[in-house]
């Protein structure tokens, strides 16, 4: 196919090419793939300035977008590609193998780096796809990346979301950029600069908060090298639509999960409640929600159908159109298996393409696993949400796999929500694009004070 880019995607692989660290903070859909793998090939057979390639990815995206991308336009046929994936010995034989683009995946970078310590480092050029997985200055990925630093001529970010969970988090990904020019060396200088502590227990800080006026300094400080568009601004996309569908317990059921919601609630100490025992509450009432939950010895204590009766209504309303089906946990997959026939499970690249090509009717995919640069969109265009994440970031990269460039059908999100259960919790937080770990503390301690209160009715709907 031939390559005709929009006037966006011409201006961002410039940016690439005249930028020896650059960062495309490009909202999803709108092509990071295609323009970087163009300006790469540009800097491989028009500037001979590179020969060789790393590209660091999820898993899913290494095993297939990025070939995907290669095959499909006519302009990139000169440019090899080596997946570093598998066992180590295949990973090894990968490395050998002559190309110009190789590409592993992220949980592999120690690896990777630890492999040529002692051998002449390969790669000009790193394109970290999805730099946002890279925002702990603690995770092994990082400190092994940052040896790497002094040896690479070009680094090129790519994300749709720098930073779902607040400003914070951008330290380490620019720092593999610049190596800390903008933000500065560390990340407590960069905390200390632009940050106050905010909520905290005694002498222990939970968050923090920006300073007045640090936002924009933040901002004009990357200016040079990061450039962020937005999907409506650029493209002419089909319309997105969201959907609520409410579940009614029945009232032994509901009143099931009262009892049980009270007695983990009641399980806390007098005590704040903190990040810790806050994550493992909502995890406990979520799983409840959906219709099941993990006790003690990791069995699963079924406490009610429901979401799996109007999973199965929602499916059969879509007269056969192909579904995409979001679940959170193990026992979710498991009990919509045996609840409903003909089902398919997103774990290879062979999954991704028979999807995509029509084969798949109802294909279940856990959003950590589908989060990040799949192309889903030309399998379908109905979502439906059987266990509700959290996190905004999953929430809405997951979705994005179908509403996205090259979706030609308007794309409907349904949301299969309990009534008078922590859905509600989720759900109203995702609709305000509320994120991270404020929220989730403030939604476990409104339960606590209801509860304690002696009104365990839930939170009201919104």
């Amino acid at each position: 196919m031939k390559y005709i880019p929009y006037d966006y995607q011409e201006y961002a692989r410039q940016w690439i090419i005249g930028k020896e660290k650059s960062a495309l903070m490009l909202e999803m859909g709108l092509g990071k793939s295609v323009i970087t793998l163009t300006a790469i090939n540009d800097l491989l057979y028009d500037y001979f300035e590179i020969s060789k390639v790393l590209v660091i990815a999820p898993l899913r995206v290494a095993e297939s977008t990025w070939q995907e991308e290669l095959e499909k336009w006519d302009h990139l046929k000169n440019i090899r590609l080596s997946k570093v994936l598998g066992t180590e010995k295949e990973r090894i034989a990968a490395l050998h193998k002559p190309a110009e683009l190789y590409i592993i995946n992220r949980e592999n970078t120690q690896w990777l780096v630890d492999y040529f310590e002692n051998k002449n480092w390969p790669f000009e050029m790193l394109v970290l796809d999805e730099l946002s997985s890279f925002k702990s200055p603690r995770a092994k990925r990082f400190k092994a990346l940052k040896k790497t630093k002094p040896l690479l001529k070009r680094v090129v970010g790519l994300t749709g979301t720098p930073a779902p969970n607040g400003l914070m988090d951008l330290w380490s990904q620019i720092y593999l950029l610049d190596g800390g020019e903008r933000l500065g060396k560390t990340i407590t200088g960069y905390r200390e600069r632009y940050f106050l502590p905010d909520k905290r227990n005694q002498h222990v800080i939970f968050s923090y908060k920006l300073k007045e006026g640090a936002e924009e300094a933040i901002y004009e400080k990357l200016s040079d090298i990061c450039i962020s568009m937005k999907s409506d601004d650029y493209l002419k996309m089909p319309e997105l639509m969201m959907n609520v569908i409410s579940v009614n317990l029945q009232d032994g059921e509901l009143k099931k999960y009262k009892k049980l919601e009270k007695e983990l609630i009641l399980s806390i100490e007098d005590t704040d409640v903190v990040a810790s025992n806050a994550a493992v509450l909502m995890g406990k009432l979520l799983q409840m929600a959906g219709g099941a939950v993990y006790d003690e010895d990791r069995g699963v204590q079924e406490i009610h159908k429901e979401k799996l009766k109007a999973l199965e209504d929602t499916i059969e309303a879509a007269n056969g159109k192909p579904v995409l089906v979001f679940y959170s946990y193990k026992h979710d997959l498991q009990r919509i298996q045996k609840h409903i026939k003909d089902t398919r499970v997103l774990k290879t690249a062979e999954d991704i393409k028979d999807w995509n090509k029509g084969k798949v009717e109802v294909l279940l995919a856990h959003p950590a696993s589908a989060g990040h640069g799949l192309n889903l969109q030309a399998g379908g265009s109905t979502i439906i949400w059987f266990g509700l994440p959290w996190s905004l970031e999953l929430y809405g990269q997951a979705n994005a796999r179908l509403y996205r460039q090259g979706q030609n059908e308007n794309v409907i999100v349904h949301h299969l929500v309990a009534r008078g259960t922590a859905d509600e919790d989720v759900m109203k937080a995702l609709k305000y694009k509320e994120k991270g770990q404020l929220e989730l503390l403030e939604a476990v301690k409104a339960r606590v004070r209801k509860i304690k209160g002696g009104n365990d009715n839930g939170c009201k709907f919104i």
